[in-house]
C-alpha cells in the first residue's frame, strides 16, 4: 500500500502549533519565536514533509500583508476590531498594516493608490466618503480582494456591516414607550450605510407608533464629535427642544455630552440620551448611557475571514454581505420626559 504523503496539517499537529504558524515558518516569516520555529522544523524533518511547490510558486511576489484603512484609529471602539482582525490574519501568516485616513477623501484615494505597487495582498477599509467616481475606479483597478467595513458599497466587494437599522428602531421604540415624541437623531450622511440604516430604523419606529418625527430634529451630516456638539447645542437652544437624543456615531458621544453641559442641562433630567457603541465614557457616566451595541470583535473576525477566503481558500464566488446583529441596552440615561 502506498504511503500517503504528509500534509501541512500533519506538521502542525506534530509540532503542536496552528497551520498558519507552519505556513509562516515555511515562508520565512521573521516574527516566529525560535522555540516554535525549531518545533516546526523538527516536525517537517521527522515527517519528511515537502511543501507543495505549486503553492509556494503561487506565493512568489506576495507580501503576506493586509492593509487596513480606518478614518481614525484612536476611536476606542475600533480597538476590538483591529485586535481581532490582526489575530485572525496573524494565525494565517499575514501581517496587518494600519493606515489612518483622517476621514479625508483624497487621502483615502492616495492610500489606495499607494497599494497599487504590490505592497499588500488585500485590503480592509472603512471609508468616510461615498464610494463613487475616482474612488471606486481606483479600488477596482487595484485587482485586490477588498472587504468593506460597515459599508455596503461597492456591490462587487465583500462587506461586513452592523444592523444599525434594527438597533436604532429598538432605541427609538423604547424612547417612544417612555412618552418621548420629540426625539432627535444625529448621524452621518445617508449615502453611507450606518447613516442610512439608522434613519430607516428611526422612521420605522415612528411609523409603527403612528407618529411623525420633527424634521428639524433629524440631522444626517456627520458622525464626528465636533458636529455632535454644534448640532446638540443648536437643538437645545430651540424654544421647543428635543426631549431625547439618539447619538448615531461611535465618536460622537463626547461632543453631545459637552453640548448638554454647556447648555446647563443634564442627562437624563433634561434630556434622555442614547449612544452608538459601548465605551468607557458611556459606562462611567452617571447614570450610564443607553447604547445601541454590537461586537467590533465579531466584525473584525468576520472581515478577516472573508479576506482569507479570497487569499488562501480559493473562494471566487459572488460578493458576500454579512450582517452583524446589534442590541439596545436601555441604561439609566433614558427616562420619561419632564412634564410641562
Amino acid at each position: 500500500m502506498t504511503k500517503t504523503a504528509p500534509t501541512i496539517r500533519d506538521v502542525a499537529r506534530l509540532a503542536g502549533v496552528s497551520i498558519g504558524t507552519v505556513s509562516r515558518v515555511i515562508n520565512g516569516a521573521l516574527e516566529v519565536k525560535p522555540r516554535i520555529r525549531k518545533a516546526v522544523e523538527d516536525a517537517i524533518k521527522e515527517l519528511d514533509y515537502v511543501p507543495n511547490a505549486a503553492a509556494i510558486s503561487m506565493r512568489k511576489g506576495r507580501t503576506r500583508t493586509v492593509a487596513c484603512i480606518m478614518r481614525d484609529i484612536s476611536i476606542p471602539q475600533l480597538g476590538g476590531f483591529i485586535s481581532t482582525a490582526h489575530n485572525v490574519l496573524s494565525e494565517a501568516g499575514y501581517s496587518l498594516m494600519i493606515s489612518n485616513s483622517e476621514g479625508k477623501r483624497q487621502r483615502e484615494i492616495e492610500l489606495l493608490k499607494s497599494f497599487a505597487n504590490g505592497q499588500v495582498d488585500g485590503i480592509l477599509i472603512a471609508p468616510y466618503t461615498p464610494i463613487e467616481g475616482e474612488f471606486e475606479e481606483v479600488m477596482h483597478n487595484l485587482k485586490l480582494p477588498i472587504v468593506m467595513i460597515d459599508r455596503d458599497k461597492p456591490s462587487w466587494t465583500d462587506c461586513v456591516v452592523a444592523d444599525h437599522q434594527f438597533g436604532t428602531r429598538r432605541a427609538t421604540e423604547h424612547l417612544i414607550s417612555l412618552g418621548h415624541e420629540r426625539i432627535a437623531l444625529l448621524t452621518g450622511p445617508t449615502s453611507l450605510f450606518p447613516g442610512g440604516s439608522r434613519l430607516a430604523g428611526f422612521l420605522e419606529a415612528y411609523a409603527a407608533n403612528k407618529l411623525e418625527p420633527v424634521p428639524d430634529f433629524v440631522v444626517t451630516q456627520s458622525f464626528l464629535a465636533d458636529q455632535g456638539y454644534r448640532t446638540v447645542s443648536a437643538l437645545l437652544g430651540m424654544k421647543a427642544p428635543p426631549t431625547a437624543i439618539i447619538s448615531g456615531g461611535v465618536a460622537m458621544l463626547p461632543g453631545v455630552l459637552r453640548a448638554v453641559r454647556t447648555r446647563g442641562k443634564s442627562v437624563p433630567e433634561d434630556v434622555s440620551l442614547v449612544a452608538a457603541g459601548s465605551t468607557d465614557l458611556s459606562e462611567l457616566h452617571q447614570p450610564p448611557i443607553a447604547v445601541v451595541s454590537w461586537s467590533q470583535q465579531e466584525i473584525g473576525a468576520t472581515a478577516a475571514d472573508l479576506l482569507l477566503d479570497r487569499l488562501e481558500r480559493g473562494y471566487e464566488g459572488e460578493p458576500r454581505l454579512v450582517l452583524v446583529r446589534t442590541e439596545f441596552l436601555p441604561h439609566g440615561s433614558c427616562v420619561p420626559p419632564k412634564k410641562g
